[in-house]
C-alpha cells in the first residue's frame, strides 16, 4: 500500500511526518496530496527551467478565518538544487506573488519561495486593508512566517532531506520584510540582505505627507527644469564636475542658491518652489525645528525614475500618479486611519499624527535594534542603500545601524551597511549599482568570508565603482584607482 505523505505542525514551525522508508525524494505531483495545517497544496507541477527541472507548488494558507495567503515555492530537481533555500521580499504594498523573483533564484539552484503578502492587489492601494485587521497582521509579518515554514516542510517532503541554509532578500518593502525577519524570526534565516529597506514605514509615510503638502501650495510645484535645476546646482558643489555625488555625508546642499533675483523668471526657483524643495531635503519637521525622520538626498533629482516617479509625477496634474504619493495617500487612509475619505494633504502632521500612526507602527514597522538573537543564532545580515534613493529616505539606514550598534554592541561579526554613491531605489540612477548581494551573503555563511569593499557594476555598461562598509566612502587613491576612508564632513 502506498502511503500518502502528510504535514503536521509542531509548535509553531512545520514537521513532515513520515516512516522512516519513505523519506527519499518523492515525485513533485505527490506534493498536491500533502496535508498543511490551516492551508492547502493547491498546484504541485514539473516546470522546465534553462538550468534544469523544478517542482513548483502553489498554496493557499488560511492561519485565522480572514486570511487567504499565497505561497509559491520552486524546488530543483535532483542535483540540481544546491541544498538551500531563497525566500524573495515584496514590494510596494504588495498583493501579487513575485514570481519572477522566485523563478530567478531558482535557476541558480536554490529553492526559493514568496508570497502575496496575504492579499489580491496591484501593489498600490490598501483598500483591502479596511475593516480587515487580521489582513494587516498577514501582511505585516504572519504571511512571512507562514511562507518560511511551509516552503521548509515541502523542501523536506519532496527532497527527503531538510534545507542547509536558509536565505531571505528582498528591497523596498521587501527590505522592511528582510529586516522584520531579523528582528521577529530570529532563527528562520541563516543570512538575510535588506536593500533600501521601508523598516521606519510609518515615520517616513509622515515625511512623504509633508512633502506632499508643501509641493502642492501655490506656484511651489517643481516640474522637470526645476528639478534639473536642483541636480546641477548639487552636482557642481559636491560631485567636481562627476555625474553623482561620491561622498553624501560631507555635501552640504543649500537650495537657496537657485534663488531668483530681482527681475528674474527663469532658471531659477521662486520662494514656494525652495520651501518645497527644502521639505523634500530636510523631511517633516518636528519639535525644536528637528526633523523627525530625514528626506532626500541631492544629486538625483532628475534623473529618470528619480522624482518624478516617486514624488512629483510628470506634471503637476499628475502628481497622483507618483508612487510615493499614491502608496503615502493609500497608507494613511486604510492602515492609520481607516478612512477611504481622508486626506492626507489636509493632515495634521504634528504630534496628533505621531499618537495616531503608533498602532500601525508596532505592526508594520521594523525598527527594533536588538539584533542579539539573530547575532546568537549565526545569522549575518547585509543591508543596502542608494544615495539618491527617492522613495525610501537613504539617511534611514545609516539611522538603523548606528541604533543597532549603540544596542547591540560590536556588530563586525554578523552586520554590513552598503550605502551606494548615485544610485536610485533599489537599482539604476548615475552610479553603478549592481553587486550580486546572494553570493556576498552566501559565501559570509557557508565559508566565513565577510564582506569588506566590493565592485559595484553598471545596469548596462562597464562602469564600476568602489563600494565601502559604512561609514567609510571611497576616495581616489592618487595612483588612478579608490581606496576606502572616512568621510569628513563639510561645514
Amino acid at each position: 500500500m502506498k502511503m500518502k505523505p502528510y504535514l503536521l505542525a509542531a509548535g509553531a514551525a512545520l514537521a513532515v511526518a513520515l516512516p522512516a522508508a519513505a523519506r527519499a525524494e518523492i515525485a513533485c505531483a505527490d506534493l498536491a496530496h500533502i496535508r498543511l495545517p490551516h492551508a492547502e497544496v493547491t498546484s504541485a507541477k514539473v516546470e522546465t527551467l534553462r538550468s534544469g527541472e523544478a517542482c513548483r507548488v502553489l498554496v493557499t494558507s488560511r492561519p485565522t478565518r480572514d486570511s487567504d495567503i499565497r505561497i509559491e515555492v520552486m524546488i530543483p530537481l535532483g542535483s540540481a538544487w544546491n541544498g538551500k533555500l531563497v525566500q524573495v521580499g515584496n514590494g510596494g504594498l504588495a498583493g501579487a506573488i513575485p514570481s519572477a523573483a522566485i523563478k530567478a533564484r531558482a535557476e541558480l539552484g536554490y529553492a526559493a519561495a514568496g508570497t502575496d503578502d496575504g492579499h489580491v492587489g496591484n501593489g498600490r492601494t490598501a483598500l483591502w486593508a479596511l475593516g480587515h485587521p487580521e489582513k494587516i497582521r498577514d501582511f505585516g509579518t504572519r504571511s512571512l512566517k507562514e511562507t518560511t515554514d511551509t516552503a521548509k516542510a515541502l523542501i523536506l517532503a519532496q527532497t527527503g532531506g531538510p534545507v542547509r541554509r536558509s536565505y531571505f532578500i528582498g528591497c523596498s518593502a521587501g527590505g522592511r520584510e528582510a529586516l522584520m525577519e531579523a528582528q521577529r524570526f530570529p532563527n528562520d534565516f541563516d543570512g538575510i540582505v535588506a536593500g533600501a529597506p521601508a523598516n521606519y514605514n510609518t515615520l517616513s509615510t509622515g515625511g512623504r505627507a509633508y512633502m506632499q503638502q508643501m509641493l502642492a501650495r501655490p506656484g511651489a510645484y517643481l516640474d522637470l527644469a526645476a528639478l534639473q535645476l536642483l541636480q546641477d546646482a548639487a552636482l557642481k558643489q559636491c560631485a567636481g564636475g562627476g555625474a553623482f555625488i561620491r561622498d553624501q555625508q560631507a555635501c552640504r546642499f543649500d537650495p537657496g542658491v537657485l534663488r531668483c533675483k530681482p527681475a528674474q523668471s527663469s532658471a531659477c526657483l521662486t520662494a514656494p518652489q525652495l520651501a518645497a524643495a527644502r521639505a523634500l531635503y530636510s523631511g517633516r519637521p518636528g519639535p525644536g525645528s528637528r526633523s523627525t525622520f530625514p528626506g532626500y538626498t541631492p544629486g538625483g533629482e532628475a534623473q529618470p525614475g528619480g522624482y518624478q516617479a516617486w514624488n512629483t509625477g510628470a506634471s503637476q496634474a499628475a502628481i497622483g500618479e507618483a508612487s510615493g504619493h499614491a502608496i503615502s495617500s493609500q497608507f494613511m487612509k486604510y492602515f492609520v486611519y481607516g478612512d477611504p475619505s481622508f486626506d492626507f494633504l489636509k493632515a495634521d502632521l504634528g504630534p496628533k499624527y505621531d499618537r495616531d500612526r503608533q498602532k500601525t507602527a508596532a505592526l508594520l514597522d521594523a525598527v527594533n535594534p536588538d539584533l542579539t538573537p539573530f547575532r546568537s543564532h549565526g545569522g549575518k545580515l547585509i543591508q543596502y542603500h542608494g544615495w539618491n534613493d527617492p522613495a525610501i529616505p537613504p539617511l534611514g539606514s545609516p539611522r538603523y545601524y548606528t541604533e543597532v550598534g549603540r544596542k547591540t554592541g560590536d556588530t563586525s561579526s554578523f552586520y554590513r551597511l552598503y550605502m551606494i554613491p548615485g544610485m536610485l531605489h533599489c537599482r539604476g540612477g548615475a552610479g553603478p549599482g549592481e553587486v550580486d548581494w546572494l553570493e556576498v551573503l552566501d559565501r559570509w555563511v557557508t565559508k566565513g568570508d565577510a564582506p569588506g569593499s566590493l565592485t559595484a557594476r553598471a545596469d548596462a555598461g562597464n562602469a564600476t565603482q568602489l563600494l565601502c562598509p559604512y561609514p567609510g566612502v571611497a576616495r581616489a587613491d592618487g595612483k588612478g584607482g579608490w581606496t576606502c576612508a572616512v568621510s569628513k564632513r563639510k561645514g
